[in-house]
């Protein structure tokens, strides 16, 4: 009898000789440039890679498959539009190294999952569609027809739609986004859960109960105009880099940044623009004017405490935007009466910054009104994130500082197309509206059940309930919390699938069958009936754009992602009103129906190629908000610190600088001065000295839920400046820790950023 398939759903615990160094004091500046071309050199040759990169978030040209910070509207660098996480994710996407048959054929699953998920992305692209038989620890190759019959037999024999579950990563454009979603609806189910479900569902809602509408209200040019600035939770050095030039511009316009933020990041300490030639001399523009250090998950007592003190002060100073308040917004009186009975001096005690520097920033905010509020995860990823953002909504509108040039909301999204995504219809709560334009539009009966989100989708796989997942893009397992529960839940199905551009470690944790079907990325040229096609995306601040390939793909078996999703759907749905093959050769023809289907479109096809592209709708931003009464709402939410014993920590999970999302470009942090390693621990050192550790020892982390260890074993201890009872972690490495079953009030979205764990000496 054989021996049963080792495989390891998590990275492995594999030392790599850690080196550590005072964080940086400044962001960008030649050692981006430096790291940028080293990627590049690496994975490809230097000057088709620069062809790339000159043409990366031009107008017309190849939107960065990286975040979703807007371009400029007006002209764009023509030394590059680009940041150092934008070359490397172009690096990894035009890399030299192929996967073939062969390699499968050489490495088998097993093998393959005890690498890091360093290694495992590090192989190279992948270049034909490939399949895994029940029992094999081989992958193999498999016809495209083959592989779409495959699929369309296990749909077809499921006892209910509601069994299949259609994941969508935030890379998907439009065109492809809004396919997959009408057919998964033609199928019968609207389960289509996204990455927004882990990262922005917080923001959506928040925002579509307090404006109106679940997106930001700002354009790029409100930054050059606003007095005041918050930077909350968020560190755009790493995750989103060009906005750093955004931030210096609006520095040198006179804005006021406050950032606030549990640790010192450097891209928000001080910034070196690596075009500019005073960073070849060592010159900076410093960025944050002010710092505030919140303990993690405080954030909520934080702008409590700022209301209650704009609102008491405003008695003896007038301060507050009466006029808007009174002509746009609604609840104001209820909320003044809840200031007015919050203990101040116990909300300024849970958020662990002085008195005088709370009341030093309310001052700042009370003498302006061109405020913009920008937030990421570090709001989003906690039980009570609803409540948070709406919090900071509050501060804006008792403010005036919405609807207003210089002013308003700015959630930044941390993929290049989540928010298009969303647009397209990617949504397991679809409204009535939005389902009877697609059913009047393409003559279905779309399905009124409301679909399962992430967390749920996990939850109906480890129980059966769900037999069939299809992931296009994105790498679920890495990405999602609870890594053993999860794992456990793909290994129930009958069928995993994961449409591609490389290997990642969701393709070797798999179910009973599984396929991996590889697709053009965003650098391939898509070449139709001798036509060029284009897609679109849409940004942060809601413009949306055209992207268009410019290589020739590493492989002529490549599928665009909207050719793999019609061929399903001709494949599956053999009596369907939908003409899916009008969409295979002319692209064109979906931006059409999309306009008939998704208000803001009309005319998509001629205004997606204007050279910036063109604004969606956006009543927030022009002061109209909630539908039923056109005003804002003010919003009443109770604090409730994490409660901590003596030997427990609050963890939140981060991305290192090396990373973007789940793909591992590298293994060194250098903003935060750690090399060659990703099992750290960001610890305080007094919490250090407690606990008899020192820099560099090595530590089991646990975490206990609902009488259940989750651990994460052989962590190395960084000490670095965050608040006393606060520890930091990279994921996917920490994911493990957080559980399945505790998520965000009303968003569900894992709370990775509060996560109750012990340290335990190795």
């Amino acid at each position: 009898m054989s021996e049963p398939k080792k495989i390891n759903p998590e990275n492995p615990i594999q030392p790599t000789g850690i080196k550590i160094s005072e964080p940086k004091t400044v962001a960008a500046g030649i050692p981006a440039l430096k790291t940028s071309l080293g990627h590049i050199y690496k994975e490809t040759n230097l000057s088709e890679s620069l062809k790339v990169l000159l043409d990366l978030n031009q107008k017309g040209g190849i939107d960065c498959p990286g975040c979703a910070w807007p371009d400029p509207d007006d002209d764009r660098s023509g030394l590059g539009e680009y940041c150092e996480n934008g070359a490397k994710a172009i690096a990894e996407e035009v890399s030299k190294k192929k996967i073939t048959a062969a390699f499968f054929k050489e490495n088998s699953v097993s093998s393959l999952s005890q690498l890091s998920d360093y290694g495992i992305g590090k192989k190279g692209r992948l270049t034909e569609p490939m399949y895994l038989p029940t029992g094999s620890d081989h992958y193999e190759a498999i016809t495209w027809k083959e592989a779409f019959a495959k699929m369309s037999t296990h749909l077809n024999r499921l006892a209910s739609p509601n069994e299949a579950i259609f994941y969508t990563s935030g890379r998907t454009s439009n065109e492809a986004a809004f396919l997959y979603q009408l057919f998964a609806k033609a199928y019968g189910t609207n389960n289509l859960p996204d990455c927004s479900n882990m990262c922005h569902e917080s923001s959506g809602v928040a925002l579509s109960e307090t404006v109106g509408i679940g997106k930001g209200s700002v354009k790029l040019e409100d930054f050059y105009q606003a007095e005041i600035i918050l930077v909350i939770g968020q560190n755009p050095g790493t995750n989103h880099p060009r906005m750093l030039t955004a931030l210096e511009k609006a520095k040198e316009k006179g804005a006021i940044i406050i950032s606030v933020n549990p640790i010192k990041e450097t891209g928000l300490i001080a910034f070196a623009h690596p075009q500019h030639l005073k960073s070849f001399v060592g010159g900076k523009t410093t960025l944050s004017d002010h710092y505030l250090q919140v303990k993690i998950n405080s954030d909520m007592a934080l702008f409590q405490v700022i209301n209650k003190l704009l609102v008491e002060k405003h008695n003896e100073q007038a301060c507050l935007d009466t006029e808007f308040i009174t002509a746009k917004t609604e609840g104001f009186e209820s909320y003044k009466t809840h200031l007015a009975s919050l203990d101040l001096d116990q909300l300024i005690s849970e958020t662990g910054i002085t008195k005088d520097k709370i009341e030093l920033i309310a001052d700042l905010l009370s003498r302006k009104s061109k405020i913009i509020a920008c937030w990421a995860m570090g709001l989003t990823q906690h039980k009570n994130s609803v409540d948070t953002i709406k919090e900071v909504v509050n501060l804006l509108l008792l403010k005036g500082s919405i609807a207003k040039p210089g002013a308003g909301t700015c959630p930044v999204r941390g993929h290049s197309n989540v928010q298009g995504d969303r647009t397209m219809g990617i949504y397991e709560k679809p409204s009535a509206a939005f389902l009877d334009k697609i059913d009047s539009v393409f003559n279905i009966s779309s399905p009124r059940e409301h679909g399962y989100n992430t967390v749920d989708s996990i939850v109906a796989m480890k129980e059966g309930k769900a037999k069939v997942f299809i992931g296009m893009g994105g790498n679920f397992l890495s990405a999602t919390p609870d890594t053993l529960y999860t794992a456990e839940a793909m290994q129930n199905c009958d069928l995993t699938v994961h449409v591609s551009t490389k290997l990642n470690r969701s393709h070797l944790i798999h179910g009973k069958e599984a396929l991996i079907l590889p697709c053009l990325g965003r650098t391939d040229k898509d070449i139709k009936n001798d036509k060029e096609q284009i897609v679109s995306v849409e940004n942060s601040m809601g413009i949306v754009h055209i992207s268009k390939g410019s290589l020739t793909p590493p492989s002529p078996q490549l599928l665009s992602e909207v050719e793999i999703v019609v061929q399903l759907a001709m494949a599956t749905l053999l009596e369907s009103p939908i003409k899916w093959s009008k969409y295979l050769n002319d692209y064109d023809n979906i931006r059409t129906d999309i306009e008939q289907v998704v208000p803001g479109f009309t005319d998509y096809n001629k205004k997606v190629r204007q050279p910036a592209g063109f604004y969606l709708p956006n009543a927030a931003r022009e002061g109209s908000f909630l539908k039923s009464t056109k005003k804002a709402k003010f919003s009443i939410g109770q604090f409730n610190a994490v409660p901590l014993k003596e030997d427990e920590f609050l963890m939140m999970t981060v991305r290192s600088h090396d990373q973007f999302n789940t793909t591992i470009y590298g293994l060194d942090d250098r903003y935060r001065g750690v090399y060659n390693e990703r099992r750290v621990v960001f610890m305080n050192k007094n919490d250090m000295k407690t606990l008899s550790l020192k820099a560099k020892s090595v530590v089991n982390l646990t975490s206990h839920y609902d009488n259940q260890e989750r651990r994460a074993d052989s962590f190395i201890v960084v000490p670095y400046d965050i608040p006393s009872g606060c520890i930091a972690t990279y994921f996917p490495e920490a994911n493990v820790l957080v559980p399945i079953n505790r998520t965000a009030k009303r968003s569900h979205t894992p709370i990775s950023k509060s996560v109750v764990i012990r340290v335990e000496k190795e």
